[in-house]
Protein backbone atom coordinates (compact mmCIF):
# COMPACT_ATOMS: atom_id res chain seq x y z
CA UNK A 1 0.00 0.00 0.00
CA UNK A 2 1.40 3.45 -0.84
CA UNK A 3 2.76 5.39 2.12
CA UNK A 4 0.43 8.34 1.48
CA UNK A 5 -2.64 6.11 1.61
CA UNK A 6 -1.39 4.40 4.79
CA UNK A 7 -0.98 7.80 6.45
CA UNK A 8 -4.46 8.83 5.33
CA UNK A 9 -6.06 5.66 6.73
CA UNK A 10 -4.07 5.98 9.95
CA UNK A 11 -5.28 9.55 10.44
CA UNK A 12 -8.87 8.52 9.66
CA UNK A 13 -8.71 5.66 12.19
CA UNK A 14 -7.29 7.96 14.84
CA UNK A 15 -10.04 10.47 14.18
CA UNK A 16 -12.75 7.82 14.48
CA UNK A 17 -11.20 6.53 17.72
CA UNK A 18 -11.17 10.03 19.19
CA UNK A 19 -14.76 10.58 18.10
CA UNK A 20 -15.84 7.31 19.71
CA UNK A 21 -14.05 8.20 22.92
CA UNK A 22 -15.71 11.60 22.99
CA UNK A 23 -19.10 10.02 22.37
CA UNK A 24 -18.63 7.58 25.27
CA UNK A 25 -17.51 10.37 27.57
CA UNK A 26 -20.46 12.62 26.73
CA UNK A 27 -23.97 11.72 27.90
CA UNK A 28 -26.85 11.53 25.45
CA UNK A 29 -28.04 15.11 25.87
CA UNK A 30 -29.58 17.95 23.91
CA UNK A 31 -30.12 21.61 24.68
CA UNK A 32 -33.54 22.83 25.72
CA UNK A 33 -33.87 26.15 23.91
CA UNK A 34 -36.48 27.45 26.34
CA UNK A 35 -34.54 26.86 29.54
CA UNK A 36 -30.97 26.53 28.31
CA UNK A 37 -30.52 23.49 30.55
CA UNK A 38 -29.15 20.19 29.31
CA UNK A 39 -31.52 17.26 29.10
CA UNK A 40 -30.25 13.72 28.90
CA UNK A 41 -31.13 10.12 29.50
CA UNK A 42 -27.98 8.87 31.22
CA UNK A 43 -24.38 9.62 32.13
CA UNK A 44 -21.51 7.71 33.74
CA UNK A 45 -19.79 9.59 36.58
CA UNK A 46 -17.57 6.67 37.63
CA UNK A 47 -15.76 4.16 35.40
CA UNK A 48 -13.74 1.44 37.11
CA UNK A 49 -10.06 1.56 36.20
CA UNK A 50 -10.10 5.32 35.67
CA UNK A 51 -9.14 8.18 37.99
CA UNK A 52 -6.62 6.14 39.96
CA UNK A 53 -9.04 3.52 41.24
CA UNK A 54 -9.44 -0.13 40.35
CA UNK A 55 -13.16 -0.19 41.16
CA UNK A 56 -15.95 2.21 42.13
CA UNK A 57 -18.73 0.88 44.33
CA UNK A 58 -21.42 1.81 46.89
CA UNK A 59 -23.18 4.81 45.27
CA UNK A 60 -25.06 7.52 47.16
CA UNK A 61 -26.72 10.67 45.81
CA UNK A 62 -28.37 13.84 47.11
CA UNK A 63 -29.62 17.10 45.60
CA UNK A 64 -28.44 20.22 47.41
CA UNK A 65 -30.47 23.32 48.18
CA UNK A 66 -28.86 24.99 45.14
CA UNK A 67 -30.01 22.13 42.89
CA UNK A 68 -26.60 20.45 42.49
CA UNK A 69 -26.61 16.66 42.33
CA UNK A 70 -23.82 15.10 44.40
CA UNK A 71 -22.74 11.56 43.45
CA UNK A 72 -20.67 9.75 46.10
CA UNK A 73 -18.95 6.39 45.78
CA UNK A 74 -16.19 4.29 47.26
CA UNK A 75 -12.98 4.50 45.23
CA UNK A 76 -11.25 1.17 45.79
CA UNK A 77 -7.53 1.33 45.06
CA UNK A 78 -6.24 -2.24 45.16
CA UNK A 79 -9.19 -4.18 43.76
CA UNK A 80 -12.93 -4.70 44.06
CA UNK A 81 -12.81 -6.12 47.61
CA UNK A 82 -14.62 -4.55 50.55
CA UNK A 83 -11.48 -3.86 52.60
CA UNK A 84 -8.08 -2.32 51.96
CA UNK A 85 -7.19 1.17 50.72
CA UNK A 86 -10.59 2.77 50.00
CA UNK A 87 -11.52 6.46 49.69
CA UNK A 88 -14.92 8.15 49.59
CA UNK A 89 -15.02 10.17 46.36
CA UNK A 90 -17.45 12.69 44.90
CA UNK A 91 -18.52 14.24 41.60
CA UNK A 92 -20.89 17.22 41.26
CA UNK A 93 -23.45 17.92 38.55
CA UNK A 94 -25.00 21.34 37.96
CA UNK A 95 -27.41 20.12 35.25
CA UNK A 96 -29.35 17.36 36.94
CA UNK A 97 -26.88 14.55 36.33
CA UNK A 98 -26.15 15.04 32.63
CA UNK A 99 -22.55 16.20 33.02
CA UNK A 100 -20.15 15.98 35.95
CA UNK A 101 -17.36 18.10 37.36
CA UNK A 102 -13.96 16.73 38.35
CA UNK A 103 -13.71 14.02 40.98
CA UNK A 104 -12.65 14.95 44.51
CA UNK A 105 -11.71 12.86 47.54
CA UNK A 106 -14.05 13.57 50.45
CA UNK A 107 -12.58 11.08 52.94
CA UNK A 108 -9.17 9.58 52.21
CA UNK A 109 -8.49 6.04 53.37
CA UNK A 110 -4.73 6.49 53.44
CA UNK A 111 -4.36 2.73 53.32
CA UNK A 112 -7.45 2.09 55.44
CA UNK A 113 -11.12 1.66 54.51
CA UNK A 114 -13.55 4.57 54.44
CA UNK A 115 -16.92 3.96 52.89
CA UNK A 116 -20.66 3.38 53.20
CA UNK A 117 -21.47 7.03 52.36
CA UNK A 118 -24.79 8.26 53.80
CA UNK A 119 -25.30 11.91 52.76
CA UNK A 120 -28.20 14.18 53.71
CA UNK A 121 -28.96 17.89 53.30
CA UNK A 122 -29.82 19.70 56.53
CA UNK A 123 -33.14 21.49 55.84
CA UNK A 124 -32.36 24.34 58.23
CA UNK A 125 -28.87 25.37 57.15
CA UNK A 126 -28.58 23.78 53.70
CA UNK A 127 -25.32 22.11 54.72
CA UNK A 128 -24.50 18.72 53.24
CA UNK A 129 -23.90 16.28 56.09
CA UNK A 130 -22.09 13.01 55.34
CA UNK A 131 -21.75 9.96 57.57
CA UNK A 132 -19.27 7.22 56.70
CA UNK A 133 -17.88 4.03 58.20
CA UNK A 134 -14.22 3.13 58.79
CA UNK A 135 -12.04 0.14 59.55
CA UNK A 136 -8.35 -0.66 59.30
CA UNK A 137 -7.36 -1.68 55.80
CA UNK A 138 -5.41 -4.58 57.28
CA UNK A 139 -8.43 -6.45 58.66
CA UNK A 140 -11.35 -8.20 56.98
CA UNK A 141 -15.08 -8.15 57.62
CA UNK A 142 -14.86 -11.78 58.80
CA UNK A 143 -12.21 -10.89 61.39
CA UNK A 144 -14.32 -7.97 62.62
CA UNK A 145 -17.41 -10.16 62.93
CA UNK A 146 -15.44 -12.78 64.88
CA UNK A 147 -14.20 -10.13 67.29
CA UNK A 148 -10.54 -10.68 66.38
CA UNK A 149 -9.62 -6.99 66.05
CA UNK A 150 -8.95 -4.08 68.38
CA UNK A 151 -11.37 -1.19 68.83
CA UNK A 152 -9.10 1.01 66.70
CA UNK A 153 -9.07 -1.51 63.87
CA UNK A 154 -12.78 -2.26 64.01
CA UNK A 155 -15.73 -0.43 62.47
CA UNK A 156 -15.98 3.21 63.49
CA UNK A 157 -18.33 6.03 62.50
CA UNK A 158 -17.45 9.51 61.25
CA UNK A 159 -19.31 12.68 60.22
CA UNK A 160 -18.28 15.62 58.05
CA UNK A 161 -20.08 18.45 56.32
CA UNK A 162 -19.96 20.96 53.47
CA UNK A 163 -21.10 24.58 53.62
CA UNK A 164 -20.36 25.36 49.95
CA UNK A 165 -22.64 23.05 47.98
CA UNK A 166 -20.31 20.06 48.15
CA UNK A 167 -17.18 21.77 46.82
CA UNK A 168 -15.28 21.19 50.05
CA UNK A 169 -15.91 19.03 53.13
CA UNK A 170 -14.66 19.29 56.68
CA UNK A 171 -12.32 16.60 57.98
CA UNK A 172 -14.00 13.43 59.28
CA UNK A 173 -14.96 13.71 62.96
CA UNK A 174 -15.48 10.52 64.95
CA UNK A 175 -18.84 9.85 66.65
CA UNK A 176 -18.44 6.11 67.32
CA UNK A 177 -18.88 6.38 71.10
CA UNK A 178 -22.25 8.09 70.63
CA UNK A 179 -23.78 5.65 68.14
CA UNK A 180 -22.15 2.22 68.55
CA UNK A 181 -22.99 0.09 71.55
CA UNK A 182 -20.26 -1.86 73.35
CA UNK A 183 -20.22 -5.39 72.00
CA UNK A 184 -21.33 -4.48 68.50
CA UNK A 185 -18.90 -5.81 65.91
CA UNK A 186 -19.75 -5.09 62.29
CA UNK A 187 -21.26 -1.66 61.66
CA UNK A 188 -22.37 0.10 58.47
CA UNK A 189 -24.00 3.45 57.81
CA UNK A 190 -26.61 3.23 55.04
CA UNK A 191 -25.32 3.04 52.44
CA UNK A 192 -27.24 5.53 50.33
CA UNK A 193 -28.85 8.88 51.08
CA UNK A 194 -30.17 9.53 54.57
CA UNK A 195 -33.36 11.47 55.47
CA UNK A 196 -34.07 14.96 56.75
CA UNK A 197 -37.52 15.30 58.29
CA UNK A 198 -39.53 18.21 56.90
CA UNK A 199 -42.92 17.50 58.49
CA UNK A 200 -44.34 16.73 61.90
CA UNK A 201 -43.10 17.37 65.44
CA UNK A 202 -39.54 16.23 64.64
CA UNK A 203 -39.10 18.57 61.68
CA UNK A 204 -35.41 19.23 61.02
CA UNK A 205 -34.21 15.90 62.41
CA UNK A 206 -31.58 13.98 60.42
CA UNK A 207 -32.13 10.21 60.32
CA UNK A 208 -29.44 7.82 59.11
CA UNK A 209 -30.38 4.12 58.72
CA UNK A 210 -27.59 1.72 59.70
CA UNK A 211 -26.88 -1.90 60.66
CA UNK A 212 -24.68 -3.88 63.04
CA UNK A 213 -23.77 -7.37 64.20
CA UNK A 214 -23.25 -8.84 67.66
CA UNK A 215 -21.45 -11.83 69.14
CA UNK A 216 -23.34 -15.11 69.39
CA UNK A 217 -24.64 -16.12 72.83
CA UNK A 218 -22.23 -17.68 75.29
CA UNK A 219 -21.60 -21.32 74.45
CA UNK A 220 -22.31 -20.90 70.72
CA UNK A 221 -19.66 -21.36 68.07
CA UNK A 222 -18.19 -17.89 67.49
CA UNK A 223 -17.74 -18.07 63.73
CA UNK A 224 -18.68 -14.42 63.30
CA UNK A 225 -20.59 -15.35 60.17
CA UNK A 226 -23.90 -16.41 61.66
CA UNK A 227 -26.44 -14.15 59.92
CA UNK A 228 -28.96 -14.32 62.74
CA UNK A 229 -26.82 -11.93 64.73
CA UNK A 230 -27.43 -8.97 62.40
CA UNK A 231 -29.68 -6.04 63.32
CA UNK A 232 -30.74 -2.62 62.04
CA UNK A 233 -30.74 0.69 63.86
CA UNK A 234 -30.96 4.45 63.21
CA UNK A 235 -28.76 7.44 64.04
CA UNK A 236 -30.50 10.71 64.94
CA UNK A 237 -29.41 14.35 65.06
CA UNK A 238 -31.63 17.29 66.00
CA UNK A 239 -28.98 20.00 65.55
CA UNK A 240 -27.87 19.70 61.95
CA UNK A 241 -25.36 16.90 62.49
CA UNK A 242 -23.31 18.43 65.28
CA UNK A 243 -24.26 15.72 67.78
CA UNK A 244 -25.70 12.23 67.26
CA UNK A 245 -27.47 9.54 69.26
CA UNK A 246 -29.02 6.15 68.65
CA UNK A 247 -32.66 5.90 67.69
CA UNK A 248 -34.40 2.54 67.41
CA UNK A 249 -32.34 -0.64 67.63
CA UNK A 250 -33.73 -3.80 66.04
CA UNK A 251 -32.10 -6.41 68.25
CA UNK A 252 -34.18 -9.60 68.11
CA UNK A 253 -31.32 -11.60 66.51
CA UNK A 254 -33.64 -14.57 66.06
CA UNK A 255 -32.49 -15.52 62.56
CA UNK A 256 -35.91 -15.29 60.88
CA UNK A 257 -35.77 -11.69 59.58
CA UNK A 258 -32.17 -10.44 59.54
CA UNK A 259 -32.25 -6.70 58.92
CA UNK A 260 -28.99 -5.57 57.32
CA UNK A 261 -28.17 -2.68 54.92
CA UNK A 262 -31.02 -0.20 55.31
CA UNK A 263 -32.59 2.81 53.62
CA UNK A 264 -35.40 5.16 54.61
CA UNK A 265 -37.97 7.59 53.23
CA UNK A 266 -40.22 10.19 54.83
CA UNK A 267 -43.84 9.54 53.88
CA UNK A 268 -46.44 12.32 53.51
CA UNK A 269 -47.28 13.48 57.02
CA UNK A 270 -43.84 12.76 58.43
CA UNK A 271 -44.01 9.03 59.12
CA UNK A 272 -40.82 7.09 58.27
CA UNK A 273 -40.62 4.01 56.07
CA UNK A 274 -37.54 1.76 56.45
CA UNK A 275 -36.52 -0.88 53.90
CA UNK A 276 -33.78 -3.40 54.64
CA UNK A 277 -31.81 -6.18 53.02
CA UNK A 278 -32.67 -9.52 54.64
CA UNK A 279 -29.31 -11.18 55.21
CA UNK A 280 -30.13 -14.90 54.83
CA UNK A 281 -33.07 -14.91 57.21
CA UNK A 282 -35.13 -18.09 57.27
CA UNK A 283 -38.34 -16.27 56.29
CA UNK A 284 -39.36 -16.28 52.62
CA UNK A 285 -38.16 -13.17 50.80
CA UNK A 286 -35.11 -10.92 50.59
CA UNK A 287 -36.61 -7.53 51.55
CA UNK A 288 -37.84 -6.38 54.95
CA UNK A 289 -39.61 -3.21 55.99
CA UNK A 290 -40.75 -1.31 59.08
CA UNK A 291 -42.29 2.04 60.06
CA UNK A 292 -41.60 4.71 62.66
CA UNK A 293 -44.12 7.30 63.79
CA UNK A 294 -41.78 9.17 66.13
CA UNK A 295 -38.96 10.25 63.85
CA UNK A 296 -36.92 7.06 64.07
CA UNK A 297 -36.78 6.80 67.86
CA UNK A 298 -38.82 3.58 67.90
CA UNK A 299 -40.43 1.22 65.37
CA UNK A 300 -44.17 0.69 65.14
CA UNK A 301 -43.56 -3.01 64.55
CA UNK A 302 -40.51 -5.24 63.96
CA UNK A 303 -39.05 -5.61 60.47
CA UNK A 304 -40.95 -8.16 58.40
CA UNK A 305 -40.90 -9.47 54.84
CA UNK A 306 -42.26 -7.24 52.07
CA UNK A 307 -43.74 -9.93 49.77
CA UNK A 308 -44.32 -7.66 46.77
CA UNK A 309 -40.53 -7.22 46.48
CA UNK A 310 -39.66 -10.93 46.40
CA UNK A 311 -38.03 -10.50 42.97
CA UNK A 312 -35.17 -8.55 44.59
CA UNK A 313 -32.03 -10.58 45.47
CA UNK A 314 -29.96 -10.20 48.65
CA UNK A 315 -28.54 -6.74 47.98
CA UNK A 316 -28.62 -3.12 49.11
CA UNK A 317 -31.49 -1.09 47.63
CA UNK A 318 -32.96 2.42 47.80
CA UNK A 319 -36.29 4.06 48.63
CA UNK A 320 -37.40 7.60 47.87
CA UNK A 321 -40.68 9.38 48.50
CA UNK A 322 -41.09 11.47 45.35
CA UNK A 323 -42.32 15.03 45.79
CA UNK A 324 -45.52 16.19 44.15
CA UNK A 325 -49.27 15.69 44.32
CA UNK A 326 -49.99 11.97 44.77
CA UNK A 327 -46.36 11.14 43.97
CA UNK A 328 -45.43 7.52 44.73
CA UNK A 329 -42.95 5.95 47.10
CA UNK A 330 -40.20 4.53 44.88
CA UNK A 331 -37.92 1.53 45.34
CA UNK A 332 -34.88 0.55 43.25
CA UNK A 333 -32.96 -2.71 43.06
CA UNK A 334 -32.07 -5.65 40.83
CA UNK A 335 -35.10 -7.67 39.76
CA UNK A 336 -33.79 -11.24 39.52
CA UNK A 337 -34.12 -12.98 42.92
CA UNK A 338 -31.09 -15.22 42.40
CA UNK A 339 -28.68 -12.76 40.71
CA UNK A 340 -27.51 -9.16 40.78
CA UNK A 341 -28.82 -8.00 37.40
CA UNK A 342 -31.76 -6.26 35.68
CA UNK A 343 -32.00 -2.99 37.65
CA UNK A 344 -35.61 -1.90 38.05
CA UNK A 345 -37.79 0.65 39.84
CA UNK A 346 -40.97 -0.18 41.73
CA UNK A 347 -43.66 2.24 42.93
CA UNK A 348 -46.05 2.19 45.88
CA UNK A 349 -49.22 4.28 46.10
CA UNK A 350 -50.17 2.98 49.57
CA UNK A 351 -47.15 4.18 51.58
CA UNK A 352 -45.15 0.99 51.21
CA UNK A 353 -47.85 -1.59 51.93
CA UNK A 354 -47.46 -2.93 48.38
CA UNK A 355 -45.15 -2.24 45.42
CA UNK A 356 -45.54 -2.72 41.66
CA UNK A 357 -42.63 -2.86 39.24
CA UNK A 358 -42.89 0.12 36.90
CA UNK A 359 -39.66 0.24 34.91
CA UNK A 360 -36.84 -2.13 33.91
CA UNK A 361 -33.70 -0.11 33.20
CA UNK A 362 -31.81 -2.95 31.49
CA UNK A 363 -31.12 -6.67 31.79
CA UNK A 364 -27.40 -6.11 32.37
CA UNK A 365 -25.61 -6.99 35.62
CA UNK A 366 -26.48 -4.47 38.36
CA UNK A 367 -26.22 -4.24 42.14
CA UNK A 368 -26.29 -1.29 44.60
CA UNK A 369 -28.30 1.85 43.80
CA UNK A 370 -29.51 5.17 45.18
CA UNK A 371 -32.50 7.31 44.15
CA UNK A 372 -32.63 11.12 44.08
CA UNK A 373 -35.20 13.58 42.75
CA UNK A 374 -33.38 16.04 40.49
CA UNK A 375 -36.34 18.36 39.82
CA UNK A 376 -40.13 18.34 40.09
CA UNK A 377 -40.48 16.19 36.99
CA UNK A 378 -37.40 13.94 37.10
CA UNK A 379 -35.96 11.20 39.29
CA UNK A 380 -32.37 10.00 39.02
CA UNK A 381 -30.91 6.63 39.92
CA UNK A 382 -27.18 6.19 40.57
CA UNK A 383 -26.34 2.49 40.27
CA UNK A 384 -23.63 -0.11 39.80
CA UNK A 385 -23.74 -1.88 36.44
CA UNK A 386 -21.72 -3.21 33.53
CA UNK A 387 -21.85 -5.23 30.35
CA UNK A 388 -19.79 -8.24 31.42
CA UNK A 389 -19.48 -7.56 35.14
CA UNK A 390 -21.55 -5.90 37.83
CA UNK A 391 -19.02 -3.27 38.93
CA UNK A 392 -17.67 -1.87 35.66
CA UNK A 393 -19.36 1.52 36.02
CA UNK A 394 -21.57 3.60 38.26
CA UNK A 395 -24.23 5.01 35.93
CA UNK A 396 -26.70 7.84 36.48
CA UNK A 397 -30.06 7.41 34.75
CA UNK A 398 -32.65 10.19 34.53
CA UNK A 399 -36.30 9.10 34.48
CA UNK A 400 -39.44 11.22 34.02
CA UNK A 401 -41.54 10.96 37.15
CA UNK A 402 -44.63 10.49 34.99
CA UNK A 403 -43.22 7.11 33.90
CA UNK A 404 -43.21 5.91 37.51
CA UNK A 405 -46.63 7.03 38.70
Amino acid sequence: MPATRRRTLTCLAAGLTALAAATLATPAAHANSASGQARCTSSVPFVSGQGGYDTYRIPAAVRTRAGTVLAFAEGRVGGAGDTGNIDVVLRRSRDGGCTWGPMSVVAAGGGDTRGNPAPVVDPRSGRVVLLTSYNSGKVTEAQIMRGEVTAEQSRRVFVQSSRDDGRHFSSPREITADVKRPGWRWYATGPGHAVALTEGPHRGRLVVPANHSVAPPAGSADTGQEPKYYGAHALLSDNGGRTWRLGFVEDSYEGVDNANESTAAQLPGGRLYFSSRDQHGTSTGNRLDAYSGDGGRTLERPYRVQPTLNDVPIVQASVLQAAGHRAPLLFSGPSVPTARRSMAIWASTDQGATFRRKLLLSEQPAAYSDLVQTDRATVGILYETGVRGTYETVEFRRIPLRDLG
